[in-house]
Order: structure tokens, then C-alpha cells, then sequence
């Protein structure tokens, strides 16, 4: 019995050991396949409708060139080796809220109107027009949950949510750190100053964080996009107390560009901008060092967020991207701090993506923009990509490519822009017909520009033709001006036409008769005689010995001022004495022989001697618009007075004494007149809505409210514009006189200063060395720019509205140093500033991404031809100096 019982256990014991080699085959194999069953999905994701979560990260007037991502190891270490890295990324608009909005609708400024940080944005016109067609409302209709945390728009005012999210959590105005309000789902949440339940950038971690774990425990296969916005590293560079004390020495952001001022071959702020004060260059230091303080908060978010993802398994389903609205510049040409400048500093940003089928470890060197962003978020979600985004989709670039083998060497390459549009400021302004100012054909310096108006058959007219205001004048030394036609043409072009319809020969500029004879005016007088007509006194002019005969002096009675061209440059002598002496006898000589140099006659004509008017009253009375009862004023801007006030001293007095009381007259009926408008200000009804009406209307009533009829005749959206006007001059008067009041005398004319003091940091490090004034920019500071990097060209070239003009060549010049706009040649100029007139007014990704050329962009192959239509090339420039554009241009 005994031996049974111990020998029973031998076969299960024999059992178990085949069970237990045979249970970790069958779980290996088991693994096997669930590893490769999980490959499938991942392979197979579109085919089962499993698609990828995103998680957008946007800073706040980060740069890439001042080194602030030398702060970020935790952030670079996520996103560089585990993703790609954008080494050519650009904001096409260097400001927060234009930025912002392109980033939002994937279009340029020009096509979603945000052009400043005021105009436009937020306003109702982006709320009814722009919002509802925002990357979020695509991705919201497509299935995806949506959410947003951080700084929305600078403009944002928290009263509404806007749509496309499901989540919203977004600060009301612009970047604060603390003592803020939040908009939580349509509900104002205010925030105090204790970091561990205020700290923004805190906050927007953890409620990302919070919603994405209940989204996936809650919708477990519905993916999530979401957009953290966080405030860092704009002002005021509140920093979390644990980094306070951090980079106590840091320097990054002195570059070679820094406190390098002024810069006299730059646009006018760069000129205007002198070299910064000892306690400026202290006031970077601890700006730069605060600026990064603040990131580290950013780069322990990344941190957070990676883990959080990682723990749930979404890492490899989770698109990841990091970048900014705009750079930065602190110290650079001078600029204490600030943006919205075309350099590098201020238009490259960090651009950073990982995630699905996404190269590791690698740096892509296409331009990519933030117009970008939208289809791109888009394109990932598999959602069609709106034809009117400006933008294009950048998941093209980040596939790998496939070796290409011996047969395939001419196979053709990826397809990229090589160029781009940086706009910054408001548009040209709208004539009064609300159609815009026709641009120039080459919208080049003042002397080019009135070369090509000159073409013009409506400037090449003498100045008598009815209604003309300028003619074109070709001066002695060979330059053409535009020159203001005086006075009369455009009041008499109604009596004009009817008059030469009638068939009035009389005012034919070509007539034969002694008030049209364009004899030789003779005003090629010397340098020295052309001097002295500029002098307060000229005998030759005032010396009453020389007025030899009352008929003289009403033959020289002509004109009440002459222009004529001296050094350059074009002189009005104001001849109030009205006589012309015997030193100017050429003056008279030459109107006595009638027909004189033909030359001279078109070189001079429309510089103020536009016809010779003599003794003898040919022109018809209709032609003259009668000022009293003895004097007249004639088409040609000349006076002409009845031959009695000349011939008699006591005509001319009495008839001056007349004057003077007309004058008196009338200036107490223009006081009255002021007081009934003071009054009919203070009366003003309110505005009603209807249409223009029809009041009928005494000739006595019109001229008392003339301007409250002007506005009565105006169209809405006339009416609309100019109150918007009055509306901003009186905000800005009373900003005026506020700073008046506080005795703020930080202001410079044109340019925005700011005031910086030992109170404006509430947080460590404190800044200690008192109060001063920087200004930085200005509010007219408009440009567009072309930014081009191929294989051969690395260049900004910027054309202000001022007409002036930049080019720089960053092969050879990386940090914008010196203006070599005057080293190209104007076939160069055109072709980039056609390429740049393009640019301004594309619509669509098929016309704001051109292949210039016929060439595709490729890093590493040589260019590969594309059969489309073809453009001008623009040409390499030149090391060695081609000379100036054209003749007179001063750079």
C-alpha cells in the first residue's frame, strides 16, 4: 500500500512537466501574434476609422535665434529625438493676434483682416466672418473632442465661446501670469496671486491633462484634440518661485545685430533708433533671464503631458506639436525689446512635431509657416482641407522616404514652396468710392514711381486742361517731378466744358491771341539771379524808382508767384509786391518778342508760369472768377484788377480799404457761423436708422448746417468709417491728456515708448535701478516682405509703405547687418517685387504657394524641373556692386 501511494504521484508529476513546457510556448506564440495583431491596427488605423489624437503647444512670443530653447532640455529632449525638427519656420505676421488668427483660419493677414492687435481682432466682423470657420469647427464636425486652454485672441473679451470646442478654458485679454480671468465654458472665473492655485501655465497644464484622461475613460475611441496656449514668455515674465534664482548670467540674446545702432541704410524707426543706454543693455539682461525663468514652467509641462500619454498608451496615436506665434527681439539694431520687425529674429520660431510615421531623431529643412498649422491639423484628422486656406499641409514632408534605387534616379522629387510673404500693418488706403488706391506699377523709391506715372497721358497735359491737378515737368537737370496744377482748373472744369462745347476758341491753349502767347519766359536766369529772387528783400523787386510807367507795371503784372527748379530741389517765390524790376529784364524782353525758345516753353511749362497773361484782356469774362467789383481771379492763378488801380494811388487805396472790410464781413459771419455749430453739436439727435433723407431745404438752412448735411448724404458705410475715425482721434486725445496730467513725458513723435520702473515686476528676481523710457516701434510701421531659401538663394527683401526699400542677402550676411538693396540690378528689383505683388494678393494654397521659376526646392539634390508656367528668375546677386538702381536714387 505503501509503495502505491508514493509511486501514484510519478504520472502527474510527468504531466506537469509537459504542461509546462508546452504553457510558455503557447504564451509566447500567444504574444506573437498580439504583437503583430497590434501592428496591424496601428498599419490599418484610417481602414478601422482609429484616428490620432492631437495636441497642439503654443508659446507666446518665443524666438529660436535669442537661444530660448537652450532653456528646454526636457522639451528638446521629447521633441528632437523622438520627432522632427523644422529648422525653416516662419510667422508670416511677427504680432500676437494676426499670428494667432492665421494660425486659427490657415490664411495670411491680407485674407483674414486681423492686422493688428486692436483692429479686427476679436471683433464682431471675425466673429461672423473668420470663427466659424476655424481648424476646431472642422475637427469638432469630423467626431473629434476639442478643447482649448490659455491666451486666445488679445482682444478676447470672454463674453461668448467661440465655436468648434467642446472644452474651453481661455484667458480673457492678453498674457498675464497672475490676476487674471478665465472663461471656463462660457462662465468668468477670477484668479488671485498665490502660485499654487493661480500660476496660469499650472493651470493650463492641469486641466489639459484632467480632460484628457476623462476624455479617453469616457469616449475611450473617440480621439482628442486639444490646444495648449500658454502665455509664456510674454510680459510681465512672472516665473514659478522655484526657477527665480535660475540663469543668473544669461547672454544668449547678444547676437552680432545687438545694440548695433543706428542703422542709417534701414527704414526709419532703425534710423531714428541711437545706440541703447547702460541702463537699457542692464534692462535686457534681466529680461532675457526672466524669459527663460518662465519657460522652464513650459518645459515641465511637456514633461507632464509626455508621461500622462505615455501611461495611457497613446504616445505612438498622439500627434505632438510645439511652436510659437512670433520671435522676439531684445537689444537687437538697438530695439530695447518688442516684435513685429521682417528679421530673423522676429519671424523664425521653433517648430517641432512627433507622432505617427513621423522620423525620429531628424531636421527638416522646408519652410514651413504658421499658416501651416490649420490644414495641417486637418490633413492629420483626414479631414478635406478647405480651398480657401492659404496654408498647406505639412504631413507630406514628414514621410520617409523610400531609398531610390539604380532605375529611378531621375524620378521626380517632393514639390515645396521656396518662398513666402511677411506682412505686417494696415492696407492702403480706400479712396472715397471705397475702391482701393491703385498701386504703382513698380512700387519702388519716389523717383522711379513718378517716372511711371509720368507715362500717363493725364499728367503729360499742360495745366490749363479743366479739372487737372498735377502735371508732369521735366526740370533742367533732366529729373521729372509731378507738379501741383494751381489754383483755378479744378473749380472751372464745369464752365471749362461748357464753354469748349460751345465752341469758344478763345480758350484754346494753342490760340494765337496775346493772353495764350507762350513766348520765351526766359527763366533760365543764372544760379546767382535765381538766389537772389529767394532773398526776404530785392531791390530789383520792391525799389519803386524802377516801375518807369503805369503801362509797364501792368504788363509785369502777371503773376503772384513763379516756381522754378534750384539745386535740386523746387522753390515757390512769393511775389507780393506783384512788379517785376529792370534786373529781370529778360522776364519782360522775352514776353515782348511772343514766340521765343520753343525749349524753354516745355521745359518749364506747369511749374507755376502755366500761361503769360499781358496787357490786353482776351480771355472771356466767364473765364475769371470775379472776387470784387474791380478785380478777378483768371484760370491761370493770376489776378487781374481794371487798368484804373493801377494808374491811380487813391483807387488802389480806396479799393483796399474795401477789401479790408469785406474781410472783416466775413470773418464775424464765420464766428457766427461757429457758435450755431457749437450749438447744433450740443442738440444733436440721436442717429436714426433709415435711409438718406429728403428734407427739403431752404438756400439759408444749407449753408447754416452744411456740414451736418454733408453727413446726412453720406452712404452707411461712409458714415460708418468716419465716426470710426472720430471715435479713434478721440481716444488718442485722450490718452494725451492723461499723459499730460501724470506728466508722462515717455513719447517720441510717431513711435510707441514704453515706461519700465522698479514696481512693474511684482515677482523675483525685482528690478532695481529706477524708471526709464524705451520706443521700440510704431503703429505705422507697414511692410511686406519676400523671404526666399532655395539651394541658391537665402534673402529678405521689404517693401515699406514709405517706398523705401531693403534687401538682404543671409548667405553672406545671416543677421541683416547691412542693407545691399543697392548691389542689384533692376531687372532683380522687378522680378522680386512682381514675385512680392503676388504674394500680397493670393488667395488659396494654389496661389500663395508658387514654384518660382520652374524650379522645386530640394536641400539635397540639385533643382528638378516642374512643367508649370514659368516666372521670371530672380537673378543671384552680386558681390561686387552693380551700381544704384537708377539715376537719383538715394538708398
Amino acid at each position: 500500500m505503501a509503495g502505491r501511494g508514493l509511486s501514484a504521484p510519478l504520472p502527474l508529476l510527468l504531466l506537469l512537466l509537459v504542461l509546462g513546457e508546452v504553457l510558455p510556448a503557447a504564451q509566447g506564440s500567444g504574444y506573437l501574434s498580439n504583437y503583430r495583431l497590434r501592428s496591424r491596427l496601428q498599419r490599418d488605423r484610417h481602414i478601422r476609422n482609429i484616428r490620432p489624437n492631437i495636441i497642439l503647444i503654443l508659446t507666446d512670443d518665443q524666438d529660436i535665434e535669442l537661444g530660448s530653447m537652450q532653456a528646454m532640455n526636457k522639451t528638446r529632449h521629447i521633441m528632437e529625438k523622438g520627432g522632427t525638427h523644422f529648422s525653416n519656420a516662419f510667422s508670416t505676421t511677427p504680432m500676437c493676434c494676426p499670428s494667432r488668427s492665421s494660425i486659427l483660419t490657415g490664411k495670411y493677414v491680407h485674407n483674414h483682416h486681423t492686422y493688428t492687435n486692436n483692429e479686427n481682432c476679436s471683433s464682431p466682423s471675425w466673429q461672423a466672418h473668420h470663427e466659424p470657420h476655424t481648424f476646431a469647427v472642422h475637427l469638432n464636425n469630423s467626431g473629434y473632442r476639442t478643447a482649448f486652454f490659455g491666451k486666445y485672441l488679445n482682444e478676447y473679451n470672454g463674453s461668448y465661446v467661440p465655436p468648434g470646442w467642446k472644452e474651453w478654458v481661455a484667458l480673457v485679454k492678453n498674457s498675464r501670469f497672475y490676476n487674471y480671468t478665465l472663461c471656463r465654458n462660457g462662465v468668468r472665473e477670477k484668479h488671485s496671486s498665490v502660485y499654487s492655485k493661480d500660476y496660469l501655465t499650472d493651470i493650463i497644464t492641469n486641466d489639459s491633462v484632467n480632460y484628457f484622461r476623462m476624455s479617453k475613460r469616457m469616449y475611450p475611441h473617440r480621439p482628442v484634440m486639444m490646444v495648449l496656449s500658454h502665455v509664456a514668455p510674454h510680459g510681465p515674465e512672472d516665473s514659478a518661485p522655484q526657477y527665480s534664482t535660475a540663469f543668473p548670467n544669461a547672454s544668449q540674446h547678444i547676437t552680432p545685430s545687438y545694440n548695433y545702432a543706428p542703422n542709417l541704410d534701414k527704414h526709419w524707426i532703425l534710423r531714428y533708433t541711437g545706440p541703447m543706454k547702460p541702463v537699457h543693455m542692464q534692462f535686457t539682461n534681466m529680461l532675457q533671464r526672466r524669459r527663460m525663468q518662465t519657460l522652464l514652467s513650459v518645459d515641465d509641462s511637456m514633461e507632464k503631458l509626455y508621461n500622462m500619454l505615455v501611461e495611457l498608451g497613446e504616445l505612438d496615436n498622439t500627434y505632438l506639436i510645439y511652436t510659437s506665434d512670433h520671435g522676439y527681439h531684445i537689444g537687437q539694431f538697438g530695439l530695447v525689446k518688442g516684435k513685429s520687425m521682417p528679421y530673423e529674429f522676429d519671424i523664425r520660431v521653433p517648430f517641432y512635431i512627433r507622432g505617427p510615421n513621423v522620423e525620429q531623431g531628424a531636421i527638416n529643412p522646408h519652410l514651413v509657416l504658421n499658416i501651416d498649422l490649420a490644414p495641417t491639423l486637418l490633413d492629420m484628422a483626414g479631414v478635406d482641407i478647405p480651398a480657401e486656406m492659404d496654408g498647406k499641409s505639412i504631413l507630406k514632408l514628414l514621410e520617409t522616404d523610400r531609398p531610390v534605387n539604380r532605375f529611378q534616379l531621375n524620378r521626380k522629387g517632393k514639390t515645396w514652396r521656396d518662398s513666402f510673404l511677411v506682412e505686417r500693418g494696415k492696407p492702403p488706403h480706400k479712396r472715397g468710392d471705397g475702391k482701393e488706391m491703385e498701386q504703382e506699377e513698380n512700387f519702388l523709391p519716389k523717383y522711379q514711381r513718378v517716372k511711371d506715372l509720368c507715362q500717363k497721358a493725364e499728367y503729360q497735359t499742360p495745366c490749363q486742361q479743366p479739372g487737372q491737378k498735377w502735371q508732369c515737368v521735366e526740370d533742367p537737370t533732366g529729373k521729372l517731378r509731378l507738379y501741383k496744377c494751381k489754383g483755378m482748373a479744378s473749380l472751372y472744369a464745369p464752365r471749362m466744358q461748357a464753354l469748349m462745347a460751345s465752341g469758344g476758341s478763345q480758350l484754346s491753349p494753342t490760340s494765337n491771341s496775346d493772353s495764350c502767347n507762350c513766348g520765351d519766359v526766359g527763366l533760365k536766369t543764372s544760379v546767382l539771379k535765381r538766389k537772389r529772387l529767394l532773398t526776404k528783400k530785392n531791390p530789383s523787386v520792391s525799389s519803386s524808382s524802377e516801375m518807369k510807367s503805369s503801362r509797364t507795371m501792368a504788363r509785369k503784372r502777371w503773376a503772384r508767384s513763379v516756381s522754378f527748379e534750384l539745386d535740386g530741389d523746387l522753390y515757390a517765390v512769393d511775389l507780393e509786391e506783384g512788379y517785376l524790376g529792370s534786373r529781370n529784364s529778360s522776364w519782360a524782353t522775352g514776353r515782348k518778342r511772343g514766340t521765343g525758345n520753343e525749349e524753354d516753353n516745355d521745359e518749364f511749362s506747369g511749374m507755376g508760369v502755366t500761361a503769360k497773361p499781358t496787357v490786353s484782356n482776351m480771355l472771356t469774362p466767364h473765364a475769371a472768377l470775379k472776387v470784387t467789383y474791380r478785380c478777378s481771379i483768371l484760370m491761370n492763378d493770376t489776378v487781374k484788377c481794371d487798368g484804373g488801380l493801377y494808374k491811380s494811388l487813391q483807387a488802389w487805396k480806396d479799393h483796399k480799404l474795401h477789401i479790408d472790410h469785406e474781410i472783416e464781413t466775413l470773418q464775424t459771419k464765420i464766428k457766427n457761423l461757429r457758435e450755431v455749430k457749437g450749438h447744433l453739436k450740443k442738440v444733436r439727435p440721436e442717429e436714426c436708422q433709415c435711409d438718406t433723407p429728403s428734407y427739403p431745404l431752404n438756400k439759408e438752412t444749407f449753408r447754416l448746417n452744411a456740414g451736418r448735411m454733408h453727413s446726412l448724404r453720406m452712404p452707411s458705410k461712409q458714415k460708418t468709417q468716419w465716426l470710426q475715425k472720430e471715435q479713434k482721434r478721440r481716444k488718442k486725445l485722450r490718452k494725451f491728456l492723461k499723459r499730460l496730467q501724470n506728466n508722462d513725458t515717455c513719447s517720441m513723435p510717431g513711435l510707441t515708448c514704453f515706461t519700465h520702473d522698479n514696481h512693474h515686476w511684482q515677482t523675483a528676481p525685482f528690478w532695481t535701478m529706477g524708471p526709464f523710457c524705451a520706443c521700440t516701434s510704431a503703429n505705422n510701421n507697414t511692410y511686406w516682405c519676400l523671404r526666399t531659401i532655395n539651394d541658391t538663394h537665402n534673402f529678405l527683401f521689404c517693401e515699406f509703405a514709405t517706398g523705401f526699400l531693403e534687401y538682404f542677402d543671409l548667405n553672406t550676411d545671416p543677421y541683416q547687418l547691412i542693407n545691399a538693396v543697392s548691389t542689384l540690378d533692376r531687372n532683380a528689383l522687378n522680378s522680386m517685387h512682381q514675385q512680392l505683388m503676388d504674394l500680397r494678393g493670393c488667395k488659396g494654397h494654389k496661389q500663395c504657394n508658387p514654384e518660382k521659376g520652374g524650379k522645386e526646392r530640394n536641400y539635397f539634390s540639385e533643382y528638378r524641373p516642374v512643367h508649370r508656367r514659368k516666372r521670371p528668375k530672380v537673378k543671384k546677386p552680386s558681390s561686387k556692386s552693380l551700381g544704384q538702381i537708377w539715376e537719383g536714387w538715394v538708398g
